[in-house]
């Protein structure tokens, strides 16, 4: 016997009633309350089936969902009471469900305007179905006359409410068509209907029948109105046609927003208004694709359908098959052995065989490991059957070779994979912890490996995960089963009412506010009975009472704020001193002077004060809050987080963070020398007085190179050739050595020195290092320019701050008018948060890191590098040099193969290769330490 269930606000729910459900603020991330239709009430999974079945609590609920506009599409809707129906159901924990609301159809609620104005109240007019991503018109099932009466009828006493697609609606709608032939039901799909005398007629009961309906544009007249207009034509008599009036529809008029009414009963009957289900559904499909005799049958499926993808368009055209006798020695027929690769035939042995093969499987090996393992055990069964085929005996069978030869490539390959590092496996199981069974992109995450592999050693890993939770079960036994609270009796459970629903008081309700001066995000209120947590994104990370139950509700903030300016300000608890005989509630006449020691009264709140400390970048020169502004707590460099790749912060603790040259002081994985690769390198007096760069310019943050050098972000951003392992955290330099010769030689206009890698002005054939370009005060920022439709297609695009294009690296001098162009800071943020520069790094500095790890994209740069000297040596072989022809060699390694030479400075003849030359600079300050020199 169903006993009464009851949320925690005292509400009765019952079966048809529409509810919010959602589960604690924490698992849903946030996000406002669902809407559903309670379709049943279900006992606990482990509960007895039959009439027992009925005397336990109530633990799950059956529920019909329904959709907001904007959790299917990005569209944007101003009405947040509009729903879109689904047919889609899913049970969940009865106490998730949170109060009870009312949906109703649009064609059932008189006035729309009143209805909106009602708390918890919604509405919906169409349906979407989750599966072939479509929504669907949503008529009452009354309004559908055109189709047989045995359907209507049908279709009426089961079901609510109609499915359709909009173009149909009309055709539903109308009065029932029949043929003016065979006086049968005509359906839209197979009718055409004659332009002069508004009958229809079946396609094939016209003389001669129509293949297919005349084209759009074109229209059709039946025989007796063509030889009517035949005779007219011929008797010479003319009429002009007279304008005819529109044909006249059954389908219900578009509702408009209707006058607000006070008609509490009408109000009343609405929201309690019946409707018929059938199978625990009010909905059904009958639109385009529908064969109207199925609705008859109870256990038609009643979901929207589309159209079948058959034809030439969705199918593979196959070529024929060859010439049977004359087959291509080189290619194997299909179907044939050739083409079956066997794995096993262990199925078809005899026992005795068997026998034998177990026999010979035990002497391969003693490692009780090995012979549990399935790669093993797989490959042992393949080369069993092979002998068995090849009529081999199964002693010659070894396992010795750990290759066999592939069936397809003809080539050697292991039958088990090489074993992965911890550090492959700690990876691996990081990227499943992200994205679950999902393999492919868990192979991006895991570089170092295939697919195939990976797919393996998923398989693996599972395996063992599940073997683990076996054995903890076998040592500890299964864990006791949660006690089902039941009644004793039917009259106990006839009596006794269910209390079920989660309360947000635990969880998202603030019972403090850490700030001192608490103000709502949504309509800057700083009075209210209850605090309640917010959404992400909005200026506070608390709302009010009103605001928190509304965004709960309705999922719209912007509802919350229009509603509250329409109330009047909330009154004073204060009693404001008045002229004797002035009423309390009127207003004075007189203004109220203002002044520091007068008790003034303010109409509107004062802004909010921020306690958030306020920190100025060095890059921008703006301020903005700690955390979105950084600030390391050693050497007090102050960055946009955006700007420095700081993107893995905990927001919680931005007062923690160091840079990381601070960093690289403690753990002192990267070089102790600060000095950025792309900048001169000055004397070496100058360096030991200030061996760091100072802390009150952004060119204190630098970033490690590969080579476990540091190179200023500027520099690396604005240098062409430099990209980064990790664009979105700026992290790992890379392409230093294939910056060209010239850029190395040029001498900078600024500080005229022709060490370090130079950038050319974007207005001017200046050209200057980018460290002096910035403390020269140069313009640095960011450029989107419009791509053609034509380059699309090969253009990286970018959209920031509204604006679409490519997006180019500026650096202009600082005499240059640069009013007329729309140039970007460097810091400067879009709405998603993300800097100018973190959006140019992420799109065109990216290092192609799905290609090859970083040490081969290393070793290509390099081999470029060898390739252009072989190639510039080949081609000035014939000329007359001073260097020798035989290829130099190190005097200190004694190695021939480097790419860059660099002659010593105490005997020319001799030379140092790349890595001495290195040592040496960095020992002794000797020449340019940057990877790039003199390549001979």
């Amino acid at each position: 016997m169903a006993h009464p269930v009851f949320l925690k606000n005292g509400e009765e729910v019952k079966i048809n009633d529409h509810v919010y459900c959602s589960p604690t603020w924490e698992a849903r991330d946030g996000t406002p309350y669902s809407i559903a239709r309670i379709m049943e009430f279900l006992p606990p999974e482990d509960a007895p089936k039959g009439p027992e079945n009925k005397k336990f609590h109530y633990t799950r609920v059956r529920l019909a969902w329904y959709y907001r506009p904007g959790d299917v599409s990005d569209r944007t809707v101003s009405d947040s009471r509009l729903l879109l129906a689904a047919i889609y159901s899913e049970v969940c924990d009865i106490n998730q469900l949170r109060g009870k609301c009312y949906v109703v159809h649009r064609d059932k609620i008189s006035d729309l305007a009143g209805w909106k104005k009602r708390p918890d109240r919604f509405y919906f007019n169409r349906l979407f179905d989750p599966y072939i991503k479509k929504e669907f018109e949503v008529i009452q099932s009354t309004d559908v006359r055109n189709i047989p009466d045995h359907i209507r009828e049908v279709l009426t006493s089961r079901y609510e409410y109609i499915v359709a697609e909009k173009e149909v609606v009309a055709d539903l709608t109308d009065n029932l068509r029949l043929c003016a032939t065979c006086e049968a039901w005509c359906p839209s799909a197979d009718t055409v209907q004659c332009d002069r005398c508004k009958k229809y007629f079946h396609m094939g009961c016209v003389q001669p029948p129509l293949h297919a309906k005349p084209s759009r544009g074109y229209g059709w007249t039946c025989a007796p109105c063509s030889r009517k207009h035949e005779e007219e034509v011929d008797s010479h008599d003319v009429r002009y046609p007279t304008p005819s009036a529109p044909r006249k529809t059954n389908a219900p008029p578009a509702r408009g927003r209707g006058r607000p009414r006070k008609d509490k009963a009408q109000a009343e009957r609405e929201e309690n208004f019946p409707a018929k289900h059938f199978n625990l559904w009010p909905f059904r499909y009958f639109g385009q694709y529908t064969v109207a005799e199925d609705t008859l049958d109870p256990e038609d499926l009643i979901f929207p359908r589309t159209a079948t993808r058959q034809g030439p368009k969705y199918q593979a055209n196959v070529p024929p098959a060859p010439d049977p006798y004359n087959h291509p020695p080189d290619i194997d027929e299909r179907g044939g052995d050739n083409t079956v690769e066997v794995f096993g035939i262990i199925n078809s042995l005899t026992e005795a065989e068997v026998a034998e093969v177990e026999a010979c499987k035990r002497s391969l090996t003693n490692n009780r490991e090995l012979q549990t393992n399935v790669d093993w055990i797989t490959e042992v069964i393949r080369r069993f059957s092979d002998a068995a085929l090849a009529a081999r005996p199964f002693t010659a069978v070894s396992m010795k070779h750990a290759v066999r030869i592939d069936k397809w490539t003809k080539e050697e390959t292991s039958y088990k994979d090489e074993p992965w590092s911890r550090e492959e496996v700690v990876t691996f199981e990081d990227a499943i912890m992200h994205h679950n069974a999902e393999l492919r992109a868990v192979r991006d995450e895991v570089v170092s490996r295939t697919v195939p592999e990976v797919v393996r050693f998923y398989g693996h890993w599972k395996s063992q995960k599940l073997g683990e939770q076996h054995k903890r079960i076998k040592e500890a036994g299964e864990p006791p089963k949660p006690i089902c609270r039941r009644y004793k009796s039917d009259e106990e459970a006839a009596s006794v009412g269910q209390h079920v629903g989660l309360s947000d008081d635990e969880n998202s309700i603030v019972a403090e506010p850490a700030s001192k001066t608490p103000t709502c995000g949504a309509c800057r209120t700083r009075e209210t009975a209850k605090w309640w947590k917010a959404p992400k994104g909005l200026s506070s990370n608390i709302l009010c009472d009103t605001c928190g139950t509304n965004w709960r509700r309705y999922a719209d903030l912007t509802f919350v704020r229009s509603s509250r300016d329409e109330q009047p300000p909330p009154q004073k608890s204060r009693v404001i001193d008045k002229r004797e005989g002035t009423p309390l509630t009127g207003t004075s006449a007189k203004r109220i002077r203002t002044s520091v020691s007068s008790v003034s009264v303010q109409s509107t709140p004062p802004p909010p004060i921020s306690t958030v400390p306020q920190v100025r970048c060095l890059a921008c020169t703006r301020t903005g809050p700690l955390g979105k502004v950084l600030k390391c707590q050693k050497c007090e460099v102050r960055v946009h987080a955006g700007s420095c790749g700081a993107v893995l912060l905990d927001p919680t603790k931005p007062e923690k963070w160091t840079c990381e040259l601070c960093d690289n002081d403690q753990t002192q994985e990267a070089s102790l020398n600060p000095d950025c690769v792309l900048c001169p390198r000055g004397k070496a007096e100058d360096r030991k007085k200030k061996p760091y760069p100072p802390a009150d310019s952004f060119l204190r943050v630098c970033k490690q190179t590969e080579q476990q050098c540091w190179a200023h972000i500027l520099c690396a951003v604005f240098s062409p050739e430099t990209t980064f392992s990790e664009a979105n955290r700026l992290r790992l330099v890379e392409g230093i050595n294939i910056i060209s010769n010239h850029r190395w030689s040029t001498t900078c206009s600024i500080c005229n020195v022709s060490e370090g890698a130079v950038i050319r002005c974007c207005d001017c054939p200046k050209e200057y290092h980018a460290s002096c370009a910035w403390k020269q005060g140069h313009r640095f920022g960011f450029e989107i320019q419009p791509i053609k439709s034509s380059r699309r297609d090969t253009t990286v695009t970018v959209n920031f701050k509204g604006e679409t294009g490519c997006m180019n690296a500026i650096v202009s001098c600082k005499d240059h008018d640069h009013s007329r162009r729309s140039i970007y800071d460097i810091c400067e943020a879009n709405d998603g948060g993300e800097t100018a520069l973190q959006v140019y790094a992420q799109a065109y500095k990216q290092a192609q890191v799905g290609h090859a790890h970083g040490l081969l994209r290393k070793a290509r740069r390099l081999d470029s590098i060898l390739h252009a000297r072989s190639d510039s040596s080949s081609s000035n072989a014939s000329t007359p040099q001073s260097t020798p022809s035989t290829s130099p060699e190190c005097y200190q390694c004694h190695t021939q193969f480097s790419p860059a030479f660099y002659p010593t400075p105490e005997q020319p003849d001799h030379y140092l290769c790349h890595r001495c030359h290195f040592e040496a600079a960095e020992g002794e300050n000797l020449g340019n330490p940057r990877g790039v020199g003199i390549i001979v």
